[in-house]
C-alpha cells in the first residue's frame, strides 16, 4: 500500500526511523517497510488507537513478522477500540501457519485468549498446527498455559489427543512431556495434590507399552522415572522390569542403555548391590553409551570406596 498518496493517511506526517547521524550498520529496509513503520511511528506517538492503525500493524506484521513491539501496539489497540476478538483469532490462525515458529504470534495470541475468556475451538486448530510439526515448542508452549489458564486438567479431549501424537510417533519427547503435565502439573497449584493409585498404574502400564515398543527410545524411560518419582516411590520398582531389557547375565543381549541406566542408579542405592552397579556403568561405558564414557567413568568412582569397603 502506498501511505503517501492515500487519502485515509493525508492527515499523518510519518516520522522516519532516527539512527543518528552516523550510524554503524543501517539496516536495509525495502521502502515499503520504512514508509509503513514511519506512519506506524507517527500513530504510536500520537496515540492513536483505532481500525486503520490494525490494518496499518497488519501491513507491518505481514512484512516482519516478529516486530513485538508492533504486536503489542496492535494488542492495545484491539483492546481500546472493541475489536472482535474472533476475528482477530482468525487473523492469528492464518498468520500462525504461515510462520510457525513466531513466539510475538503466539504471546499475542496467549492475551487475546485471556480476554475472550474461551477456548473453543482451540484443541482443533493446535491439531491443524501439530499437523505441520508435532514438536513446535511455541504451540506446546502455549497448550500448557491454556490447560492451567482454564483448568483442563482432566479434560479427556487433552489426554486423548496427546495419547492419540505418542501413538504415532513414540519418540515425541513433547507430547510425552505434555501428558506427564496434565497428570502432574497441577501439583504447582496445589502442593498436596497426589494422583490416586489407580492413574499412578495406569501411567506406569502406559509407559511400559511405550518401552516395548521402541526401548531404545529414551522418552518412556523418563516418564517411567517420572511417575514412579512423583508416586513417591523407590526406583527399585523397575528393577524386574528394566532387567528384561537389560539381563547382566548376558551382556551381548542387552537391548536398551536407558534400562542400563535405570538399573545402574537402582544398584548404586542398593546396599550389597555396589558390584552390580560396577558391572552396569562399565557396560555403559565401554559399548552400550560410549558417547558419556566420562560420565560412567566418574559414576563409577564415586562406587569405589564402598566397593573396596565391601570386599575388604
Amino acid at each position: 500500500m502506498d501511505y503517501s498518496t492515500s487519502p485515509l493517511w493525508a492527515d499523518i506526517v510519518p516520522i522516519p526511523q532516527n539512527d543518528g547521524p552516523h550510524p554503524l550498520a543501517s539496516i536495509a529496509y525495502t521502502s515499503e517497510y520504512s514508509e509503513a513503520m514511519g506512519y506506524l511511528r507517527a500513530m504510536m506517538a500520537a496515540g492513536e488507537h483505532s481500525k486503520r492503525v490494525l490494518s496499518l500493524t497488519m501491513d507491518v506484521i505481514a512484512m516482519n513478522p516478529a516486530h513485538y513491539t508492533v504486536w503489542l501496539y496492535r494488542a492495545k489497540t484491539v483492546f481500546e477500540i472493541g475489536f472482535d476478538l474472533k476475528s482477530e483469532m482468525a487473523f492469528l490462525n492464518h498468520i500462525a501457519l504461515l510462520h510457525q515458529k513466531n513466539y510475538q504470534i503466539w504471546h499475542h495470541r496467549q492475551l487475546i485468549m485471556e480476554r475472550l475468556g474461551d477456548p473453543t475451538g482451540e484443541d482443533e486448530f493446535i491439531a491443524k498446527m501439530f499437523a505441520q510439526d508435532a514438536k513446535n515448542y511455541h504451540v506446546w508452549s502455549y497448550r500448557q498455559w491454556l490447560v492451567r489458564h482454564f483448568s483442563l486438567f482432566d479434560s479427556p479431549t487433552e489426554l486423548s489427543s496427546t495419547s492419540a501424537l505418542i501413538l504415532s510417533d513414540v519418540r515425541n519427547n513433547s507430547a510425552w512431556n505434555h501428558r506427564f503435565f496434565l497428570v502432574f502439573g497441577r501439583k504447582d497449584g496445589n502442593p498436596a495434590f497426589h494422583p490416586p493409585p489407580e492413574i499412578i498404574e495406569r501411567e506406569i502400564d502406559y509407559a511400559k507399552t511405550a518401552v516395548f515398543k521402541a526401548p531404545q527410545n529414551p522418552c518412556p524411560w523418563v516418564y517411567l522415572r517420572g511417575v514412579i518419582r512423583s508416586a513417591g516411590s523407590p526406583l527399585s520398582e523397575l528393577l524386574e522390569f528394566a532387567a528384561q531389557f537389560a539381563p547382566l547375565d548376558r551382556p551381548d543381549e542387552v537391548r536398551s542403555s536407558h534400562a542400563l541406566d535405570v538399573l545402574a542408579d537402582i544398584f548404586a542405592e542398593t546396599e550389597g548391590k555396589k558390584e552390580d552397579a560396577v558391572k552396569v556403568m562399565d557396560l555403559l561405558a565401554q559399548k552400550y553409551d560410549p558417547i558419556r564414557a566420562n560420565y560412567w567413568r566418574y559414576r563409577r568412582a564415586q562406587l569405589a570406596p564402598a566397593t573396596a569397603a565391601a570386599t575388604a
